[in-house]
């Protein structure tokens, strides 16, 4: 996209671009998918192949739809992406739900080497979940973002302070978000990304509550069975 003369020194997460390549979050998706796929079946939503099928299904319109850039401005893949992202949600929070009924329960049997592995997942599966939410609100989404709609952040990303130690064409990408998540879910509080919005502060506030019970339950379960 050809910047206007009054772009002129705008940086780019501020001005209309030609949006993010797809495959990042494509990528993450299918890794979901997969992730899902490879849990316990007591754990998966019933039947196992439900959620996995769907998420496949609309991920394949989304990229059938808008296969390179992500600045097609359509109501309905808008539907989709978000559609798509509450399935994802839905699938992890059960196996969290699962998981933590079946350590309270004591049904986990002796082993601590497959209860770190599913939890593993989960919390592999929160991180990159959450990151799809935070990608997918920040500013309107990615398309509202390339087309620039909205210019007040819900969260202001370390180049957005140091403009003049970062280039000109910077502009936030889903792998950003996908650090965001991260490191929310490891430090559980923000680290050098802040939140703005409420919105993302309270979205911020569930993962690391989600990440917190995750860690703190199957680990406090997995030591007491290596004693």
């Amino acid at each position: 996209m050809t910047d206007s003369p009054q772009m002129a020194g705008v940086p780019a997460w501020r001005r209309p671009t030609d949006g993010e390549h797809r495959w990042q979050v494509a990528a993450v998706i299918a890794l979901i998918i997969a992730a899902q796929l490879a849990e316990p079946r007591a754990l998966a939503v019933p039947p196992f192949w439900l959620l996995p099928v769907l998420e496949g299904a609309f991920l394949l319109v989304l990229v059938l739809s808008n296969p390179g850039r992500i600045n097609r401005d359509s109501v309905r893949l808008r539907i989709a992406s978000l559609v798509l992202a509450a399935i994802a949600s839905v699938g992890n929070a059960w196996s969290l739900a699962r998981l933590i009924a079946s350590l309270l329960e004591g049904h986990e049997g002796s082993n601590a080497g497959p209860l770190l592995l599913e939890a593993a997942g989960i919390w592999g599966t929160n991180v990159a979940v959450f990151a799809l939410w935070y990608w997918e609100f920040d500013r309107g989404g990615p398309v509202a973002r390339a087309h620039a709609h909205h210019a007040h952040p819900d969260f202001l990303f370390p180049q957005m302070q140091a403009q003049e130690l970062v280039s000109r064409d910077w502009e936030p990408a889903f792998f950003d978000y996908l650090y965001v998540s991260y490191t929310n879910a490891t430090a559980f509080s923000p680290t050098d990304t802040m939140p703005m919005s409420r919105w993302a502060k309270l979205l911020m506030l569930m993962q690391s509550a989600v990440s917190i019970i995750t860690v703190g339950l199957v680990v406090a379960r997995a030591v007491n069975i290596m004693r």
